[in-house]
Order: structure tokens, then sequence, then C-alpha cells
């Protein structure tokens, strides 16, 4: 509807004519704007929970796979990405250089680089995960197709197995409604990654969710739609909440760490009470409502040709003189210029005569 809509009609097999005028024009009363938030799944087959993991057999062996990994939920064959993982070193750790002659350089290096910009912009600018400054971590983008707005928050579990074999995985979430307020980067709203589940922190290490010794577990930002995990609050022993994470960070060397971390999770999952990694997205749905209305003594006539008679031009029966009924089955918008730009079909005709006034709610969704 353009903005500057603000006549309405009602046509029924052709048009159902005003008795004064074809159309009716709406006012200040007749319009209202309203806004919902609506949440939905980010999974394939608008599952809540991604219980099954699989990567490219292709892209795990070949030199991208060391240091990026694409996540599908089902064999890559029938199934489509639903979220990646990216190895970020600063000190180019875990990968093999460009060129052997020039240290740090390297994919892991770039990765990191990257995310420092788009969260960060700065790139002097160091991660502090909690209060723990951080030179490598773990990027797990959303695929964007997953969804439209953005992420969740206080609405996620990620389950990620002990290197122990522990029965009891390591559950995160973010800290959001524990009172945890965002922080605003570059990359939109910032909350600390937490041990917990959907939302509620668990104490059992600290009484704020974090690691012992290593800050938070990383960063959920839900307006990029991308989950930071800090290597050194994963790689910690199980006593100090971590999971024993081993990430390879020997220099130019193909350190395959997605894989560890898949393997983690994907262990994680099997032996989760409530397996899997639970995610869904946010969407604000901005509504417009239009309020119609046909008043008794309008549009009870119509010009569709079979309501006149062809050869004088008189009303074809008499009884639609004095006592004229229409069936009203769609409402159309008009701009000033008096041309249409929306169409709004009735679920059924509605009888309209001099007896009866008509209120039609139109709800546009953007």
């Amino acid at each position: 509807m353009a903005e500057d809509t603000n006549m309405e009609g009602f046509t029924s097999e052709g048009q159902i004519e005003n008795s004064v005028a074809t159309f009716s024009p709406l006012d200040g009363q007749d319009l209202l704007i309203s806004t919902e938030n609506v949440t939905s799944t980010v999974w394939e087959n608008y599952q809540p929970t991604l219980t099954t993991y699989f990567t490219s057999s292709t892209q795990a062996a070949s030199s991208t796979g060391q240091f990026y990994y694409n996540v599908y939920g089902s064999e890559e064959a029938t199934g489509s990405v639903q979220f990646a993982m990216a190895y970020c070193d600063a000190d180019g750790s875990g990968s093999l250089l460009y060129n052997p002659n020039v240290p740090i350089l390297s994919p892991t290096r770039t990765n990191y680089g990257q995310y420092r910009n788009l969260i960060l912009g700065d790139e002097e600018a160091s991660f502090i995960f909690g209060n723990q400054s951080s030179s490598y971590f773990y990027a797990l983008p959303i695929e964007r197709s997953g969804y439209k707005e953005e992420l969740l928050p206080g609405a996620w579990t990620l389950a990620i197995s002990q290197s122990s074999g522990d029965s009891v995985p390591l559950y995160l979430t973010d800290d959001s409604k524990a009172g945890g307020s965002a922080v605003f980067s570059d990359a939109g709203r910032v909350y600390n990654i937490v041990s917990g589940s959907a939302g509620a922190v668990s104490t059992t290490v600290n009484a704020n969710g974090w690691s012992k010794n290593s800050g938070s577990y990383g960063w959920f930002l839900p307006d990029i739609a991308t989950l930071i995990l800090s290597g050194e609050a994963l790689g910690g022993i199980v006593a100090d909440g971590g999971v024993g994470l081993a990430t390879n960070r020997a220099t130019n060397t193909e350190g395959n760490n997605p894989a560890i971390l898949f393997n983690a999770i994907k262990q994680g999952s099997g032996i989760a009470t409530n397996p899997g990694f639970t995610l869904n997205s946010s969407e604000q749905l901005s509504s417009d409502f239009i309020f119609c209305r046909a008043r008794s003594q309008n549009f009870n006539y119509s010009t569709n040709p079979s309501f006149i008679s062809g050869s004088t031009g008189a009303v074809l029966y008499n009884s639609f003189i004095n006592d004229p009924q229409v069936y009203i089955t769609t409402v159309g918008l008009y701009n000033n210029s008096q041309e249409l730009v929306a169409v709004a079909k009735l679920s059924r005709p509605l009888l309209k005569d001099f007896t009866k006034e008509l209120l039609v709610r139109i709800k546009l969704d953007f």
C-alpha cells in the first residue's frame, strides 16, 4: 500500500458503486500501525533443534577444511548448510602460512582479522570475553537463509562434549535473561556466552556462568547471527568449566581445528539429555491495519453489466431500484490519483443493502 493511499472501493463481479461516488475516502482514524515480534525456527525442515551434524568430505579433505567447515543437518547430497565453523587465530597458528618466509600471515589470521573488523571495527582492538583477552576463538555464523532478521537471545542451547568422555556435556547459552545487559559493537548487540541452558545460567563453576580462569565462553551476536566461542575457555579442564578442547596452535601446520570442535559438538549431541543445538530467530513484523467502512447509504448499486439493461441503461429489475442487493467480494485501496495499489479478497461474499453497514479490517504485513 502506498503511503498516500486514502480511498477505498468495494467490488463485486466488477465494481460496487457508491450511491454518490465510486470511492470512499479514508481518514486518520481508519489507519493503525502495529508491530510485534515473531519467533520461528532456524534449522531445516522447521526443526527447533539440530540433532545431527554432517560435513562435506570434499571440503574436509581440502586445504580450506583446515580452518573452515560448513555444517549440514543431513547428508550433503540432500541437506543444506545450517551453520559454519571458522577457526580464528591472531598469531596465525593452526594453518599453513601463505608464505613460509612471512610469519603470522595465514588463513586463520585472516579469519581473525575479518571478524575483528566486522565486530570491533578496529584493527588494534582485542577480543575480551568476560574479563579475559583472547587471541584465538571459533566463529559459528548461522546460515543466512535460516532466519529473516536476527537470532533470539536467551532461547538457545549448545551442547559440547568433554574430552574425558563424561556423560554430562557442557551446555552453553547467553546471559540476556540473567540481567546481562547487551554491549553494542559494530555488529550490534553482544551478550556473553555462559554455562547454562535456554537463557538459564548454571552457577556450578561461577556465579555468573563463566569459566573459572578464562572469562566467559565467548560472545553471542544476535544481530549478525554469529556465536564466538573462546578457545581458552573451551580448552580448560572440566573442573574449571572447560571441555579440554585440544585446539592445535602450532605454527605453519594444518591444525584441522574446525574438525576438533565439530566432533565435540557432534558427540555432545549424542550424550546430552536434551540433545542438539536449539536455536530460534526473531523478526519484528510491522502491520498496517486499515478499516474500510461501507455505510448504509453507500455501495448498494453495481456497475456490473448484468445489473442494468443494455438497451435502455435502466436498472434491470424493479426490485433493485428501491431495495438493491449486492455481494461484496473485494476491497480495493487507491492512492490520490485513483490508482489501485492494493487488493484485499474477502473469505466469502458479504450481502450489502440499505439496511446493512459493513466494516472490513485489512491487515498488511511488512
